[in-house]
């Protein structure tokens, strides 16, 4: 037996990256795990994959009941789904930023939306189990370059988070986010492909996090699922950084260390 044994969760964008080394972690804990995702073919046993397009509201519900219905409920829901957006707030087009957050900020609304009920069941069978987590970013508490879009939508996020954590502490529902930093992922390896010298690239985004290298999805994972366990009970309404200190730390140049 496990910390989580017994529980039943849902993570969505779950079959890459963070998603999938969330859903995995949880699973590892003894947590039922349906990972939501647009592929979801890939993913394996024991994770129950549901394809579902967080930018349809049908979708999500369909697939959150399918989930709740396999598992007989729900007590915990990882909102992980996100896509990204590069440049300054003129090189990305209405359409674009619609997208974006559509995805990002709505995609969130819609899961959570659909998951509330069987959460509040939860919440009244076993006070201190039904728990959200968002995944936001660095993005949501300090000025990136190149990403004026993509921080726009985690500034969101992170005020969502606290305005859902407060309105559903009475009936039981914790709500946090995780912030990571810049982590080692399939999308930040495309962006690093796309770059004029790719290892360049990767040097200067190890170099502004000050433990010098990238996040790893398992660290944002254990993050997770701390922030979903029994034992984050009395944590609610926060924002935890996964982001090697680099929301917090400001170092000295090496030399004068």
């Amino acid at each position: 037996m496990t910390g989580l044994s017994g529980l039943r969760a849902v993570v969505t964008g779950g079959a890459s990256g963070i998603g999938l080394a969330t859903a995995r972690a949880l699973a590892a804990q003894g947590a039922a795990v349906a990972v939501l995702d647009l592929e979801p073919s890939g993913v394996d046993e024991p994770l129950l994959g549901l394809k579902a397009d967080v930018t349809d509201d049908g979708s999500v519900r369909a697939a959150v009941e399918q989930a709740a219905e396999r598992f007989g409920g729900l007590d915990i829901l990882v909102n992980n789904a996100g896509i990204g957006a590069i440049g300054t707030i003129e090189d990305n087009p209405d359409d674009q930023w619609h997208r974006v957050l559509d995805v990002n900020v709505l995609g969130l609304v819609r899961t959570s939306r659909a998951a509330l009920p069987y959460l509040r069941r939860a919440a009244a069978a076993r006070p201190g189990i039904a728990a959200i987590v968002n995944t936001c970013s660095i993005g949501a508490t300090a000025g990136l370059p190149q990403r004026a879009l993509y921080c726009a939508s985690k500034g969101a996020v992170l005020s969502l988070t606290l305005a859902m954590a407060a309105d559903h502490v009475r009936e039981g529902i914790r709500v946090n986010c995780v912030n990571p930093g810049t982590a080692d992922t399939p999308w930040v390896a495309r962006l690093l492909d796309a770059a004029a010298d790719p290892e360049a690239e990767r040097a200067a985004l190890n170099a502004r996090q000050p433990m010098g290298r990238l996040v790893t999805a398992d660290e944002v994972a254990a993050a997770i699922v701390y922030l979903a366990s029994p034992a984050a009970a009395s944590v609610t309404g926060t924002s935890l950084a996964v982001d090697g200190g680099m929301q917090g730390l400001r170092l000295r140049p090496a030399a004068e260390s």
